[in-house]
């Protein structure tokens, strides 16, 4: 006599999702209190990068920007690199230091896109603001590019969700897409009115404070 043996249906399914325990998102572990103490520690990161530059080195954003841009984004790049780097997608195949590797390569490749962008929105492109220009597209892919390359590498589903489709699934997902969409809005509006007063000091201040400060608002 032949006994078939038949899996359950429902059994099969739950295996399925279940997976690898490395394969599970992240975002199932994290708590609103754990992405309001990450998000925390990247703003006190910003605010002692801002008093480090003002007091110890008595540079500005009106005064020095080139020299406090690149001070600010030196000093909080590891901040968020690291941090982020923890809540990766798919641990069992990629390690921490894979992860904080994918970081440095996203922020590589977002300042290039948003250098170019920048240029090709009407940015000086002469030797006297390119610094300047260079600088503030680091900045910009620390907020925005850097947090997703970190978690989802080069997984262009997730990239699409959460800035072509913005439909966060998640508590980390949340915690990358509120950021990088609160740096691009604080950069508009500190782009937006310059035509009206050229290169005057408030804007430099007030502009440039806002759209650095914008994420960690979020």
């Amino acid at each position: 006599m032949i006994i078939l043996l038949q899996s359950d249906p429902a059994s099969t399914m739950k295996h399925k999702k279940q997976g690898r325990p490395g394969e599970l998102s992240a975002s199932a572990a994290v708590s609103a209190a754990e992405a309001f103490i990450v998000h925390s520690i990247c703003a006190v990161g910003l605010a002692v990068s801002f008093w480090v530059a003002h007091s110890l080195h008595s540079i500005t954003l009106i005064s020095h920007p080139f020299q406090t841009l690149f001070f600010i984004w030196v000093v909080e790049c590891p901040v968020v690199i690291l941090l982020y780097s923890r809540y990766r997608q798919n641990r069992y195949e990629c390690s921490y230091l894979r992860a904080v590797g994918r970081g440095l390569l996203g922020l590589l490749a977002g300042a290039l896109v948003n250098a170019f962008g920048a240029i090709a929105l009407g940015a000086p492109v002469g030797v006297k603001y390119l610094s300047s220009t260079v600088n503030w597209s680091m900045m910009m892919s620390l907020f925005v590019v850097v947090p997703a390359a970190s978690v989802f590498g080069s997984s262009w589903t997730d990239w699409q969700r959460l800035f072509a489709l913005t439909k966060p699934v998640g508590t980390v997902e949340y915690m990358i897409c509120l950021p990088a969409h609160g740096a691009l809005i604080g950069s508009w509006f500190g782009a937006w009115p310059m035509p009206l007063d050229w290169e005057r000091p408030w804007q430099l201040d007030h502009g440039l404070g806002f759209g650095i400060s914008e994420p960690s608002a979020c």
